[in-house]
């Protein structure tokens, strides 16, 4: 029942898409004209991996199902698309920017859905739904719309495998999960090396499509939409890089379309100081020239959000610090070895942890100070800056991904630790010595591939100087 209101809810929203579209004469008779071979075979992926997908999302349930319906929401919006795309020759970029806000919107909704659902025991399947949503955004990327897919991708693999790594002997409903899931991904890379290799494929006959949709697929009952939020400032989007929040910009920017220069302020003759030098002798010091153009502050400033309240607590096996701010003694002592902590945006802190515990998780933290005696799992960090990680006892992995600074002090017992990182950079690790001591060893970021006749073989490249 449940799987056929929600079928239902999205043949509405297609419905309400394709009734603006033709409203405004965009979208045309799609029964008349026939449907494209293009929009046949991504209707053929929605039948199949992201069926499967929704299907097995059904079955794990909660905050997983509610993502999925997210999820599909913005691949009907992209079809839609798919369709005016199908039928009418490409828009100029104001108006092509009005086609994307159904999928911008619904790339957004999915991504707040996982930020305000942090607590969450499915915490991971969000994570890697939320890394990996912005894909839907290839109808914007050309020449390469395929390789970004793939980027894309790469970027859910992280918390894909800690659903694998956590459930392979456990759940095989949750392998499954992750199958179908990324198998959306590889489909839709092969569909688009097929249809729209260099680009979304645009009809060469037809009216030009105009901007007139401005409906998107209405979000699944229960979850509100996100609020709208002032446009970001005018900054380069580059598809590279590493975190969910400056890929969704990308969106946020195409979005503006010719809005992108309402910020600036006509500047008459009059108002010249070159053109009229007694504008100089009127109060303050004299300049040798104008002053240079400073774009206006963006709105948010004026009235930032409110900041989210720190927080230590235990919440079931799970200890949750964030949102510390100068907080430096900050301390868990009543520990558990099946408990966990994550740390999450935790800034110029301090933190020690006693005791014996799981594993720990350090995520978007600057400058913060872990110390902690034993871990029976991993320590991952992960999307930080100048963090320093201090080993009182044992840990047998420490794992550090996309972080920028990192010092990790190793105890005695503790020296056989395996180190695994991975797009991070300024990595060293210290080794006690007899007197006390440190003693810092860097850690490699740059390597050298060469092929030996039979297979690439990768090495550390020693940097001279």
């Amino acid at each position: 029942a449940d799987m056929e209101r929600l079928v239902e809810r999205l043949e509405k929203a297609v419905e309400r898409l394709e009734t603006v579209c033709q409203g405004s004469g965009m979208c045309g008779d799609a029964s008349a004209k026939g449907v494209a071979q293009y929009v046949q075979a991504f209707d053929a992926l929605l039948a199949g991996p992201v069926a499967e997908y929704i299907r097995i999302s059904k079955e794990v349930g909660g905050d997983v199902q509610k993502h999925a319906e997210m999820v599909h929401a913005g691949l009907v919006s992209e079809r839609a698309l798919l369709v005016v795309a199908s039928q009418h020759q490409q828009p100029a970029e104001n108006a092509f920017s009005e086609l994307l806000k159904p999928i911008s919107e619904q790339i957004q909704a999915v991504q707040n859905f996982r930020e305000k659902n942090r607590g969450s025991k499915l915490f991971n399947h969000l994570s890697a739904v939320s890394e990996s949503i912005p894909a839907l955004g290839w109808v914007a990327m050309a020449p390469k719309p395929g390789p970004y897919v793939k980027e894309m991708t790469d970027a859910a693999m992280f918390y894909t495998n800690r659903i694998l790594k956590e459930y392979k002997d456990v759940d095989k409903k949750q392998v499954d999960w992750v199958k179908a899931y990324l198998s959306i991904w590889t489909e839709l890379q092969a569909y688009i090396k097929e249809y729209h290799t260099t680009g979304l494929t645009w009809s060469k006959t037809g009216p030009v499509a105009t901007g007139g949709a401005k409906a998107a697929p209405a979000p699944p009952a229960g979850v509100a939409p996100p609020p709208p939020g002032p446009p970001p400032p005018p900054a380069p989007v580059s598809s590279s890089t590493d975190d969910s929040a400056s890929r969704s910009a990308l969106f946020a920017q195409i979005n503006r379309g010719e809005g992108i220069t309402s910020g600036l302020r006509h500047v008459s003759d009059d108002m010249k100081t070159h053109k009229n030098p007694a504008l100089k002798n009127q109060g303050g010091p004299v300049r040798s020239g104008p002053k240079p153009f400073t774009a206006p502050k963006p709105a948010c400033n004026a009235n930032p959000s409110p900041k989210a309240p720190p927080l230590l607590e235990l919440e079931g096996k799970k200890w949750r610090v964030e949102n510390q701010e100068n907080a430096t003694n900050l301390v868990i002592s009543d520990t558990e070895l099946k408990q966990v902590a994550y740390v999450f945006k935790c800034t110029n802190s301090t933190l020690q942890i006693k005791g014996k515990i799981n594993s720990i998780t350090l995520d978007n933290c600057k400058k913060l100070g872990l110390v902690f005696d034993d871990v029976v799992g991993i320590v991952e960090i992960i999307n930080s800056r100048d963090v320093k990680v201090q080993v009182m006892g044992k840990v047998p992995t420490i794992s550090i991904n996309k972080t920028d600074g990192c010092h990790v002090y190793l105890s005695k017992s503790s020296l056989d630790c395996e180190i695994v990182s991975a797009k991070s950079s300024e990595m060293n690790v210290l080794i006690p010595t007899e007197g006390g001591d440190f003693t810092e060893f860097p850690v490699p970021e740059q390597f050298k591939t060469v092929w030996n006749g039979q297979k690439l073989v990768t090495t550390v490249t020693e940097i001279a100087g």
